[in-house]
């Protein structure tokens, strides 16, 4: 705080007016944002704040303060070290904002800019706060698209016009066209098929991973780690822990890491992308999420250089063509998909789901070893690659019914790659199935038997992911079947829920009595932890 106080001071000697109040959002580190384009320092000064705290009901995870906030000072000193004022609130300043509005208010208040600049925020209640600070100043606000992304909204919704369902491999495979990425010069993809999907569905048998390389070292410089204490000191409560942090924090540090995760992983990343193994997190995934949704790495390099890595020969189509599906398809997918919605779908709950969310979600503490393992992960690293949240730690939401909003919150508090734009369709929609549809053409129903053929969790679990009934039933099993009959209606008209309603038709009514009677040991065991 001494750092930021002496620099204001020095601020005070010039005494030209504020042209632009340029106010930047923590996951907007661009340092190529438009806002900055015909940007003056000598003229405009930028305005940084390390409070979130209206983001959502849940304390953050400390990783992703941590995370978030040695970004921030390192754009913070990059922007200052180019003759930029940068008028930055530290999370410990004694007299601390209550919100990020409440610092633009403050700013505008004090420094009477002529206009106020911002790049579009990803979260849709967020720039109507900035809107609402602005008209209330009486101060003209420039928003600016994000062009770290590669759709705008316009392409987007003119794509999604009239279209039935919006079909994710309708929409990745003319962006694949647009971004001329693994296509041939007549249009068609690049080895045959624009997806391989069948080819990445491999777990790893019983003997397991192996050895996989597991990622650069990220250094912690002084910056870093001055954060690192204030969180430890002033954050002691956060959930998670800060002991595995190791986050690109810099645009040199996230490059650095895709070319680790291009040159020892890339090649295996398709096959085992689904796969999961106790003890084993990161496997072959790139870890590139949290930099990307940061802004600190661009979606653009990550593509070229996956690219190059096939046409070298180093990596198969089949991994690199579900990297870039990824990046180019599902990560733009879903943010059209968010805006397009807006500011309604983060408020849909389709299924009608009320549960409240489950204790262990904060701290592993169950008997389920892959819902141990999975949000464990969580907890030591703020983060777990798609299957687990998806399959596991979101399949049990859907199955048990917890209340979407709640689900959504506590990933955005978990997790240090979740932003709303990217936490509400992927959890509430892919995950939750609670928007209806708009997602996933389908609920991503599975019982236990899909965990056990996907990792090793359950040989050395005591629940038994064959049985729905009895004291050893695994809850997935039961919740799955549970789940089928209780919304036989709900996807009657479903031609792709057709087999799975099929066989819950099969079972008598009383092998579902004894289901529903099991599903009720589990919530009533749920709400006591001791699950």
């Amino acid at each position: 705080m001494l750092e930021a106080l002496e620099f204001v001071s020095q601020e005070t000697d010039r005494s030209s007016p504020m042209r632009r109040l340029l106010f930047l959002l923590r996951d907007q580190l661009d340092r190529h944002a438009a806002m900055l384009d015909d940007a003056d320092p000598s003229r405009d000064a930028v305005a940084m704040t390390e409070v979130d705290v209206n983001r959502g009901p849940f304390p953050e995870h400390k990783q992703r303060l941590a995370l978030n906030w040695a970004a921030m000072r390192h754009f913070r000193d990059d922007l200052r070290a180019q003759g930029w004022r940068v008028h930055y609130e530290t999370a410990d300043a004694p007299e601390r904002s209550d919100d990020a509005a409440a610092f633009l208010r403050r700013q505008i208040a004090e420094h009477q800019p002529d206009r106020v600049c911002v790049t579009e925020p990803g979260r849709y209640s967020l720039l109507q706060a900035i809107e609402d600070v602005c008209e209330n100043a009486n101060v003209p606000l420039e928003v600016h698209a994000d062009r770290h992304f590669l759709v705008t909204h316009d392409t987007f919704d003119a794509w999604a016009a009239d279209r039935k369902e919006l079909t994710l491999e309708y929409f990745y495979r003319e962006q694949r066209r647009a971004y001329d990425v693994l296509v041939t010069d007549d249009g068609d993809p690049v080895g045959g098929a624009w997806n391989f999907d069948d080819d990445n569905r491999e777990s790893f048998g019983r003997d397991g991973p192996g050895m996989i390389p597991e990622g650069p070292s990220i250094d912690r410089d002084d910056t870093t780690r001055s954060v690192l204490d204030l969180v430890r000191t002033e954050c002691a409560d956060a959930p998670g822990d800060l002991d595995h942090f190791r986050w690109p924090v810099t645009p040199a540090q996230a490059e650095a890491a895709l070319d680790d995760f291009i040159e020892h992983r890339l090649p295996h990343f398709g096959t085992y992308q689904d796969a999961m193994w106790t003890g084993r997190p990161f496997l072959y995934h790139s870890r590139l999420s949290a930099a990307l949704n940061l802004k600190l790495l661009d979606p653009r390099l990550a593509l070229e250089r996956a690219e190059a890595a096939y046409h070298d020969g180093h990596a198969p189509i089949n991994a690199v063509e579900g990297f870039v599906r990824q990046i180019l398809g599902w990560r733009e997918f879903v943010r059209g998909v968010y805006w397009h919605y807006a500011p309604e779908y983060v408020g849909t709950n389709a299924l009608d789901a009320t549960h409240d969310l489950p204790e262990f979600y904060w701290t592993g503490d169950t008997d389920m070893l892959c819902l141990r393992e999975s949000v464990g992960q969580a907890v030591a690293h703020g983060y777990t690659h798609h299957i687990p949240r998806l399959m596991v730690i979101g399949l049990f939401g859907l199955l048990y019914g917890v209340d979407p909003e709640q689900m959504n919150a506590w990933h955005e508090a978990m997790y240090v790659d979740a932003w709303e734009w990217v936490s509400a369709p992927n959890m509430i929609g892919m995950a939750l199935y609670a928007d209806g549809g708009i997602v996933g053409t389908k609920p991503y129903t599975a019982s236990g038997k899909y965990v056990n053929r996907m990792s090793n969790y359950c040989s050395h679990c005591r629940y038994d992911p064959d049985a729905a009934t009895g004291e050893n039933a695994c809850p997935f099993t039961s919740l799955y079947w549970d789940f089928l009959n209780r919304h036989q209606d709900t996807f009657a008209d479903n031609p792709r829920m057709n087999f799975q309603l099929a066989n819950v038709r099969r079972k008598s009514e009383e092998e579902l009595d004894a289901i529903a009677e099991r599903v009720e040991e589990v919530r009533t065991r749920t709400k006591k932890g001791t699950l």
